[in-house]
């Protein structure tokens, strides 16, 4: 299975299939659901890292471009950044591919807690407020908090089915975090959320 480290010299990764089918119930995922704060460095298997990116906010019907998670007017404002050792990729779910956008391991710079620089994979939600046509200042950061919510409790749902640790967090230096992923003006780092295998 080819890793993350081949894109280094692409701009896009072409992830394998989400692996969809599922023995899990959701009452049992709900039961697991929790955060954890100590992660092993193993890294995520690119199918397995595939799978939960389409979990988290993938499309769902392909005829009409719906996702897995909600948006308010369906403005699928929310972005879904991976950072790993490797670099910073965007997920784009219309190719269900990884396009990278900073080379380097910026880790370390989604949290203030020490475990993020070391654990394999930080999904950053990020609201691109150019999608959210129509609405107030107000009503935006509104929607875009429960948008990002909605998406990383998806994300939790699937680390719960899979055995996988994962903790949603708020405590980011957005600015400093922004300007290292080179984030455009009308992009808004809204979450960070860590995941990975279980500290041993």
């Amino acid at each position: 299975m080819p890793s993350l480290a081949v894109a280094q010299e692409e701009t896009a990764l072409q992830l394998p299939a989400p692996q969809v089918s599922r023995d899990v119930p959701l009452i049992e995922a709900l039961k697991l659901r929790k955060s954890s704060r100590e992660f092993s460095d193993r890294p995520l298997p690119l199918a397995l890292l595939s799978t939960l990116l389409w979990a988290a906010f993938g499309i769902n019907r392909p005829e009409s471009g719906k996702r897995t998670a909600p948006s308010a007017r369906n403005w699928q404002e929310i972005e879904v950044y991976a950072v790993v050792a490797e670099g910073v990729f965007r997920y784009d779910a219309g190719t269900h591919t990884l396009q990278r956008t900073v080379a380097g391991d910026l880790r370390a710079l989604t949290g203030i807690q020490d475990f993020v620089g070391h654990a394999p994979l930080n999904l950053v939600y990020v609201a691109n407020l150019t999608r959210m046509t129509d609405a107030n200042a107000e009503d935006r950061v509104f929607f875009l908090a429960a948008d990002a919510g909605f998406v990383a409790q998806n994300a939790y749902l699937f680390c719960a089915a899979e055995g996988l640790a994962t903790v949603v967090r708020g405590l980011v230096d957005r600015k400093a975090l922004a300007s290292a992923m080179r984030l455009r003006t009308e992009q808004r780092i809204v979450l960070a959320q860590t995941v990975g295998y279980p500290a041993a």
